[in-house]
């Protein structure tokens, strides 16, 4: 599973029919699910993202989370951040999970999401064209990747 996390004052998903769902200041999360991916990474990477301390305290130093502050989440599904470009001009999407085996772990990692926040938690349509608005607040981007922690993890365990 892999995310791009961008910290936000607010943003907006516009869903192909016309449908606003908006958040105020917390984080726009780009959710890949990608083979392999399994419930244990849905859970995980909720977890991992509602208690990354990138937001700054009181004395402006990035110490709080989202938990922390109480901020919203807005989780998209993208599976072109299984893009693998190292062939040619066109990138290859192979290592994305089918799609209903991605739905089923995007919508498991909302579950989780949503009972690790504090804020409210919106959401994209699963499949669908939609238009995203965010008003980055830093800028702060993060990527999470299972797959790196995992490796780094084992390649830790093995020394």
């Amino acid at each position: 599973m892999r995310a791009v996390i961008q910290r936000v004052s607010s943003a907006e998903i516009v869903i192909e029919r016309g449908e606003r769902r908006s958040i105020g200041r917390g984080l726009v999360v780009f959710l890949g699910v990608l083979r392999g991916d399994e419930s244990a990474h849905a859970e995980f990477m909720a977890e991992k993202i509602a208690e990354l301390r990138i937001f700054s305290d009181e004395e402006d130093k990035m110490n709080l989370s989202l938990k922390d502050n109480g901020g919203d989440m807005l989780v998209v599904s993208n599976f072109t951040l299984s893009a693998d470009c190292k062939k040619g001009r066109r990138p290859s999407f192979d290592a994305s999970a089918p799609p209903d085996e991605a739905e089923r772990l995007y919508d498991e990692f909302i579950s989780a999401a949503r009972k690790h926040m504090v804020g409210k938690v919106e959401t994209g349509e699963f499949g669908t064209h939609m238009d995203v608005s965010v008003q980055n607040d830093g800028p702060v981007t993060i990527i999470v990747d299972t797959e790196r922690i995992a490796r780094f993890r084992k390649e830790k365990s093995e020394k």
